[in-house]
């Protein structure tokens, strides 16, 4: 950018930093360039122009803003989400939140599938288009890999399966903490309910959003974590792991997710919770 350049959108920057919306002048005149004294000696003054009456803009109503809008949406999902009885409850709760901006181009919430007493709780992503077209969640391609390496473990009929957030993001991108804080209160209801002895965390979004943390999935899976709940009540043992997206992929990292579900496995053939 040239010296002149960056000259006028600092002017610029100014005038609108003090209020001014439009110019009132019939043509536009460059004010940045000044001209020589003899080109203007025997010029004329130009008349000066009759002043344009100001007109007062009308009272706007405040908008609220959109700190202010999300605080009132996470308290209306805290609500609904502590006054849900069962996971039927919850299911139709977070069907009739409409705080989370994702719900508007979804075609429907997408919460859960599996067993509502699951020893293992498997926390996904988001759901993509499958899931938003069949209402459930890991349906697609990526759902079809976990279902069988799930079977391959033992684990087919000791899941429950959810995600971080329950309406398909744009585009199939990766939620934002943001959105994911919208839905945290019915997923931490949804683990409450369920009462598993393990969760599994499937994908960095997931990982990082569970258990607030930075690293990337390379470096958190295969490591055991304690996630808790927002109040601090609730603890349970949380193993974060490659997503199956991911593994479809790349799938030479197949053997890694394997070898997390080993490990989850034994953990779950343990007698009883370790403290």
């Amino acid at each position: 950018m040239t010296v002149e350049a960056r000259a006028i959108e600092s002017l610029l920057a100014f005038w609108s930093d003090s209020g001014v919306e439009a110019l009132y002048g019939e043509t536009a005149v460059d004010r940045t360039v000044t001209a020589a004294p003899w080109a203007t000696a025997s010029r004329p003054a130009p008349a000066a122009a009759a002043p344009t009456p100001r007109r007062e803009a009308p009272a706007a109503t405040p908008a609220l803003e959109a700190p202010a809008a999300e605080t009132l949406a996470l308290d209306e999902a805290r609500r609904a989400a502590a006054a849900a009885a069962d996971l039927e409850a919850l299911r139709a709760a977070i069907a009739a939140f409409d705080g989370c901006a994702l719900k508007a181009g979804a075609r429907q919430a997408v919460f859960s599938r599996g067993r509502a007493d699951a020893p293992l709780l498997i926390i996904g992503e988001a759901p993509g288009a499958d899931e938003d077209a069949q209402g459930a969640p890991f349906v697609g391609r990526a759902g079809q890999l976990l279902d069988r390496m799930l079977a391959a473990a033992g684990l087919t009929d000791k899941v429950f399966i959810t995600n971080t957030v329950f309406w398909r993001p744009p585009g199939n991108r990766t939620p934002t903490p943001a959105e994911q804080a919208l839905c945290a209160p019915f997923l931490e209801r949804a683990i409450r309910l369920v009462k598993p002895r393990v969760l599994l965390l499937v994908g960095g979004a997931s990982a990082k959003s569970m258990l607030k943390r930075s690293e990337g999935i390379l470096s958190l899976r295969g490591r055991w974590f304690e996630w808790k709940s927002e109040d601090g009540a609730l603890e349970l043992p949380a193993l974060p792991t490659l997503h199956p997206s991911f593994l479809l992929r790349q799938p030479a990292a197949k053997r890694k997710s394997w070898e997390d579900l080993l490990i989850l496995a034994e953990r779950l053939d343990r007698p009883h919770r370790p403290e």
